[in-house]
C-alpha cells in the first residue's frame, strides 16, 4: 500500500479506507473556496459488494492506495450477466461482472479493445473507448425547413439505446456515439 494526499486521487484508483475494505474510485473533485479549508469529494464502490458511497477529505489528507494492474483485454462475448475478455498478452479469459463493466455495456462491441484493472487477478474496473461507431436503426425522417442548428431528433441505435441526433441524420447512417453520456458526436467518416 502507498499513501497519497486526498488530491491526487483519479477515476479507477483503488483505496483502502479505515474499514479495511477496498473502494475504487468513480470520481474525485476538489473544492477550493474562497475561505475555508479545501476539500476533495470522492464517490467510490466497494469492491466486495458494490455498495456506492461518498467520502469527503481535507485535500492534503493521506489515503492509502491500493496496488493495482492495469492490463489490456479484448471483449470476446456476454455469458448470462458475465462478460467475458481476453488478456491480450498470455489469451488467458476472465468472466467480469456487470457491475464492473458499469455504464459501458450497451457499448461493448465483438473484438473491442479495453483496460481492466486488477487487485489480486480479480476485476475491479474496466476503462473502455471514449466513443464508438453505431448504426441508426429508427428515427423521424426530416422535416422539411427544420433547419435549425441546436435542433435535434430522438433515434435509436443499432445497441438499443436512443439518442438526440441532428435532422439530417436518417436511417442506416453510421454516427459517432460518445460512450460516457451517449450524445452524438457527428457522422462517422467511413
Amino acid at each position: 500500500m502507498v499513501k497519497v494526499i486526498a488530491s491526487n486521487l483519479r477515476k479507477g484508483n483503488v483505496v483502502e479506507l479505515e474499514d479495511g475494505r477496498l473502494y475504487v474510485v468513480l470520481s474525485a473533485e476538489s473544492f477550493f473556496p474562497g475561505k475555508g479549508t479545501p476539500t476533495t469529494q470522492v464517490d467510490m464502490r466497494r469492491i466486495s459488494d458494490g455498495v456506492k458511497t461518498q467520502q469527503r477529505w481535507k485535500t492534503t489528507d493521506p489515503v492509502e492506495k491500493a496496488h493495482v494492474e492495469y492490463l489490456p483485454f479484448t471483449y470476446l462475448y456476454a455469458d448470462g450477466d458475465d462478460y467475458v475478455f481476453m488478456n491480450k498478452e498470455n489469451y488467458e479469459q476472465i468472466h467480469v461482472s456487470a457491475d464492473v463493466v458499469g455504464d459501458l455495456v450497451p457499448y461493448l462491441q465483438e473484438n473491442m479493445e479495453v483496460e481492466i484493472s486488477l487487485h489480486n487477478g480479480n476485476a475491479i474496473a474496466l476503462e473502455g473507448p471514449q466513443r464508438v461507431i453505431l448504426e441508426v436503426t429508427e428515427t423521424e425522417p426530416v422535416v422539411k425547413g427544420q433547419t435549425a442548428a441546436n435542433s435535434f431528433k430522438s433515434a435509436m441505435l443499432s445497441n438499443g439505446v436512443r439518442t438526440q441526433v441532428p435532422p439530417h441524420i436518417a436511417t442506416g447512417t453510421r454516427v459517432v456515439i460518445n460512450t460516457a453520456d451517449g450524445a452524438y458526436v457527428e457522422r462517422a467518416k467511413e
